[in-house]
Order: structure tokens, then sequence, then C-alpha cells
């Protein structure tokens, strides 16, 4: 498979999951981004605007498994990963994978669940395995979680922690359809009670794998790269901001660019593609200055304007 074969199958797999998500193309091209930069996803939102939809129709259009977990508080980590199971034919305990076994993984309300079964996710998505009785079991892949966050709630819930929230690579929302994509919900609801049903898949796992491989060629510039250094730097420097970008989100914001370049159709990262996905691979990651009120939306927008744009 060469470039631009791969890029011909992601853009199949968008094509697919806009007959479920409607009017929402950039929403869904920042989700397969995620996907194919090898991260995972934050979706911050009300109820009702499609975030499970979103998550079944990219799983349906890869070919792949999909599991939702609905966290609550008395959820546990084995609810989670699995568990040692006895087995009286074997005489023996045996592993048994929990939910987390997917191709594509909805942690549905994750901050409904205690600090101790969020922990639980760590290991699973950043070293993409689980470790039962000392013994490490791979997880399938591709594999991608999508964590949803009501932003309505606020009684009963634990917020998540930032070491936790780090390992979200992107945090998006999906916002409310226009009036004329609204409509088009409507009348399509008419016929089909659920939208996924009409989502085909156009690839399989081992074919997204291939094309997250492909990703990895798309070429960044040590310019570009330096431009993603001094927008770190830039984080870290400003009086509003307590405790400002890691080095991983560098990395997590570059890989994001070439996603979004190769999506895109080119070969090569541009600063542009830099400053468009800032806002959703930085902002959920910052600490800000309690003392000091600030628009997050304008802060983004003070930090790119005061880092030069490099000239390729």
């Amino acid at each position: 498979m060469n470039l631009s074969q791969a890029r011909e199958k992601a853009l199949d797999i968008i094509e697919e999951i806009k007959k479920a998500i409607i009017g929402k193309e950039f929403t869904i091209k920042l989700s397969l981004t995620c996907l194919l930069a090898k991260g995972h996803l934050l979706i911050d939102d009300i109820p009702g605007v499609g975030k499970t939809t979103l998550a079944k129709a990219l799983a349906k259009a890869i070919g792949g498994v999909f599991k939702r977990i609905q966290f609550t508080p008395d959820l546990l980590p084995s609810d989670i990963t699995g568990g040692s199971v006895f087995n009286p034919k074997d005489n023996a305990f045996t592993f048994q994978p929990g939910p987390i076994f997917a191709n594509i993984v909805l942690a549905d309300e994750i901050n409904r669940a205690s600090p101790r079964t969020q922990a639980s996710l760590l290991e699973c998505m950043e070293e993409r395995q689980v470790t039962s009785d000392g013994v490490t079991h791979r997880l399938p892949e591709p594999f991608l979680v999508i964590a949803t966050e009501n932003r309505v709630e606020r009684y009963g819930i634990y917020p998540l922690p930032e070491a936790e929230l780090d390992r979200f690579m992107m945090r998006i929302s999906i916002g409310y359809p226009d009036k004329e994509s609204e409509e088009e919900i409507l009348r399509n609801h008419q016929q089909l009670d659920d939208l996924v049903e009409k989502v085909n898949p156009v690839t399989e796992p081992k074919v997204t794998i291939a094309i997250q491989e492909k990703v990895k060629e798309i070429y960044i510039s040590p310019m570009v790269q330096s431009y993603v250094v001094e927008l770190m730097r830039a984080t870290r420097e400003h009086p509003a901001i307590l405790l400002g970008a890691s080095p991983r989100v560098g990395i997590h914001l570059q890989r994001c660019a070439q996603a979004i370049a190769f999506l895109e159709g080119r070969e090569f990262v541009l600063p542009d593609d830099i400053k468009i996905l800032l806002p959703f691979v930085l902002t959920h990651r910052l600490i800000l200055r309690p003392e000091r009120k600030v628009h997050i939306p304008s802060l983004m927008e003070e930090i790119i304007e005061k880092v030069p744009i490099p000239l390729i």
C-alpha cells in the first residue's frame, strides 16, 4: 500500500462516518486523526450530541471491535481490564479479558468512576497492555480509547487528574448541529433508530495499522519541529499558566500534525497544521493560575501570535 492508497482508505472511513454524524466533518476528521496518530480521545460535551454514535461509527467503518463501558461510582478496575477466574474443568485460574480488549473502547462518562478505577486505564492507554497476576496481556491493534465527560453534571463526579488527562492526545467537543443538519438527522431517524446501521466497514484492523504506519512517513521539517518546541516553551513562560506543556504534548502535537497533513493529501507538515491542532492537543493539559481570570481561546490566540511562524 502506497501513501495515496492509504489516504483513499482513510477518506473512505470519513465518508462512512458522515452517514451517522451529520454536519460535523471536521470533528470526524479530528477523531480519525487521533486514531491514525495512535492516541486517545476525550470528548467533553453535553448529552445527546452524538458522542456514542461517533465512537460506534468509527469502529464499524474500520471493521473493528467496539466495546462500551458505562463508568459508575461502583465500577471496579477488574470490570474494565478483566481478571483471573477459576475454571473447575481445569482446576486452575484463567484470565478472562474485560471490555478493554477491543479496537475502539468507549469510556462513557469517565468522570463518574472513582480515581482507582480511572487509574486502571493508565497502563492500557499508555502501554497498550493489561497486567494481571504478573502476566502481561497485549491489547488488540489498532486501539483507541474514546472517553466522554458530561460538562453539565457537577455532582457525583471525580474530575480526571492531570496525569490521566495527559494520556489523552486530544480533547474535542461535537456541539450542536446547524439547522440544516439537524433537519437531516430527523429525516434519517424516520427510517432508522440508529444511524450507525447506515455505516459499512470499508477496511479492516490490519489495514488501519498499515495506514498508521504510513502516517509516520509524513515529513516534518526541523523548522516546524522548532516551531512546536517554541510553542511549548511559550506556555511554560506565560504568567497566567502555572504548569505549561510537557515534552509529551509536543510529541503528540507532531504526530497529530502528521496525521492531519496525511488526510489533507500532503507529504509534509505545515505550520498551519500545528496552529489548527494546538487547542485540541494542549488546552486540557494546562494548569492555570487560580488568581488569573483567563479566557482559554484568547490565551491560545495570544500564544500563537507570540511565537513567530517559520517560513518553509
